[in-house]
């Protein structure tokens, strides 16, 4: 211990960053050499806080969000506790379009937070849930008073917020050679690319789906996860940055939160666990510990899923696959409950867009 006692603070905007790094030994499900952990739920707003602040900021900049204007937007979650912390410190309400898979703590803590919660009762037939919570977001958006809408699947200002976090992990692990991201939105992903690309192009970016997710090309299933992956193709996943990329089931990514609690203390929801698993990988590959991992969130809302068993033994998860299956391709079929597949070919699904070919419904977002 250092013994130096926190920094002051006058306003929670000053409490986003600044996350410390963690190395962890713990096997997740082999020996491996160990690897250092970004642990993003330390922060009060969460890692999504970054992105929240750097997309009002920008909207206010440019005039898009005026004062005491609403902020109105999609999330599964993570997102509208960023908002909601930067809501509060600017003076914005915030409206969050939410599903009926919202678990019922962050339901409550967003309402404590003073964030309307609006809940989308059905799946589009080919969106899924994400696609069905933007056009309820579109419908909002006639309605709210000064509505802004951040977008935070195609807005660049998501990539800029975390270009801090790039660097964060720069500083602290200057000679890093593999970083290990979860993917959703795209945003921190593509964010830290950009620093890499700038002070260590050498150093690989390895990213994480999950099985059954629409983002890296998988055909979409229904998901029990929820966090990483999509069932839309978000803008602003940056797919000429990754060096590869991982497929992680349920079952792996509960495997690899249940272990991190119990090894290494510090542990969190989907993304973590799914991460954490793909970090010791890289890790055992590489021979070496300078391989960075973000860990998105911690464990707090997770007690009734990941860390509960009646919730395993109702879901009935198969026993985790302890090593990744190489692929080139898509597969034809997909088991999102146990499944780990691991390609070096990355490709953007949506490449023919650019082509001047008809749409593709599913990408119909980027519009």
């Amino acid at each position: 211990m250092t013994g130096r006692a926190p920094a002051r603070s006058e306003s929670p905007l000053d409490l986003i960053g600044n996350t410390p790094l963690l190395r962890v030994t713990t096997p997740i499900a082999f020996e491996h050499p160990g690897f250092w952990a970004k642990l993003e739920g330390v922060a009060p707003g969460g890692m999504k806080a970054r992105a929240a602040h750097a997309m009002l900021a920008g909207a206010r900049e440019r005039g898009e969000l005026r004062p005491g204007g609403t902020v109105v937007e999609s999330t599964s979650g993570t997102l509208g506790i960023g908002l909601a912390c930067v809501g509060v410190a600017w003076g914005h309400p915030v409206v969050v379009v939410a599903d009926d898979e919202l678990d019922d703590m962050t339901r409550a803590l967003l309402t404590a937070y003073g964030v309307r919660v609006e809940l989308v009762r059905s799946p589009h037939p080919v969106g899924g849930w994400q696609r069905a919570r933007l056009e309820r977001v579109r419908e909002l958006m006639a309605t709210l008073p000064d509505p802004y809408w951040p977008d935070q699947y195609n807005n660049p200002d998501n990539v800029t917020g975390y270009h801090g976090l790039g660097r964060e992990l720069l500083d602290q692990l200057d000679d890093v050679e593999v970083v290990v991201c979860s993917v959703g939105t795209g945003g921190h992903s593509a964010g830290i690319a950009q620093v890499l690309r700038e002070h260590r192009p050498e150093a690989r970016l390895v990213g994480v789906d999950a099985a059954g997710s629409t983002v890296f090309g998988d055909p979409a299933v229904k998901r029990l996860m929820r966090g990483l992956g999509s069932s839309i193709h978000p803008g602003n996943v940056d797919y000429a940055a990754f060096d590869e990329v991982h497929w992680v089931g349920a079952a792996e990514a509960v495997a690899g939160c249940r272990r991190l609690a119990a090894g290494s203390f510090a542990t969190g929801g989907w993304s973590t666990g799914a991460v954490a698993l793909v970090a010791s990988w890289c890790a055992r590959e590489l021979g070496s510990d300078r391989v960075a991992a973000v860990f998105p969130d911690g464990p707090h809302r997770y007690w009734r899923t990941i860390y509960d068993a009646d919730f395993h033994a109702a879901q009935n998860l198969p026993d985790p696959v302890t090593e990744p299956s190489e692929t080139d391709g898509i597969p034809s079929e997909v088991d999102s409950k146990t499944s780990w597949r691991r390609s070096r070919k990355v490709v953007d699904p949506c490449a023919h867009r650019t082509a001047g070919s008809a749409g593709c419904p599913v990408c119909e977002v980027r519009e």
